[in-house]
């Protein structure tokens, strides 16, 4: 597919996918390929590429002589970083918000722990270089920048654990946390108190304490799904 195509592959899926994911086709309801090509002004191509993305988050499935059908939503792929974003995006924002926190405060103090034991002293680097960066981003608004260490330092975490299934929730964290600041489900200044559990993580997992590296970063989790009580009630 060229240039102009994906661009046009990409702005059905801009559609569809946040259209899916929020309700305006409800489980069940059979898009019909002719149609979207009429929709989208589109070619068959196109169109079927777009619903080949779908398929791979169980969004959707396609039969023959039946069209495409939307899937219950208990068979999405949940953990997909695109459908959390199409999620994050939609009315259900509040409560995407708690399930995907509730997952962090299950993982990632595990993950800490584990971090205590297993981080390599350039992993260690790592996250007290973050940990620090965030400390110095995290006043006078500066959402951006601070964003960019906080995914970072997480995803070094899960990472460092030497659990491959933690690791790959890295991505899944990202969204969440980007997601929070995109929509702005934060402070314009990150809660102070939560800066510093970062710090004390990083010096938690550098002298190899896993309990201390795994009960604040529990207090990060409790802390952030107290912020949605406020900010997205």
């Amino acid at each position: 597919m060229d240039n102009q195509g994906r661009g046009l592959h990409a702005r059905v899926l801009a559609s569809l996918g946040p259209a899916i994911t929020a309700g305006e086709y409800p489980p069940g309801t059979v898009l019909r390929t002719d149609e979207l090509e009429e929709r989208f002004d589109v070619s068959r191509t196109v169109v079927r590429e777009a619903v080949r993305v779908l398929e791979s988050m169980h969004l959707v499935e396609s039969r023959r002589r039946v069209g495409v059908t939307v899937r219950p939503t208990e068979e999405w792929d949940v953990f997909d970083p695109q459908v959390i974003r199409w999620r994050l995006a939609g009315s259900d924002r509040p409560r995407q918000l708690r399930s995907l926190t509730a997952l962090r405060s299950a993982i990632e103090p595990a993950a800490a722990a584990l971090a205590a034991e297993h981080a390599t002293p350039q992993q260690c680097a790592e996250i007290t270089e973050h940990a620090l960066n965030m400390v110095a981003t995290s006043r006078g608004q500066q959402l951006a920048a601070y964003l960019v260490h906080d995914i970072a330092f997480h995803r070094v975490i899960l990472k460092a654990s030497g659990n491959e299934m933690f690791a790959r929730l890295g991505d899944v964290v990202a969204e969440v946390l980007t997601g929070r600041t995109q929509h702005q489900v934060m402070f314009s200044d990150p809660d102070p108190d939560a800066v510093t559990l970062h710090v004390r993580v990083a010096e938690a997992i550098r002298a190899r304490d896993a309990v201390q590296a795994e009960a604040c970063t529990r207090e990060i989790t409790v802390g952030a799904l107290r912020e949605l009580d406020i900010l997205a009630p």
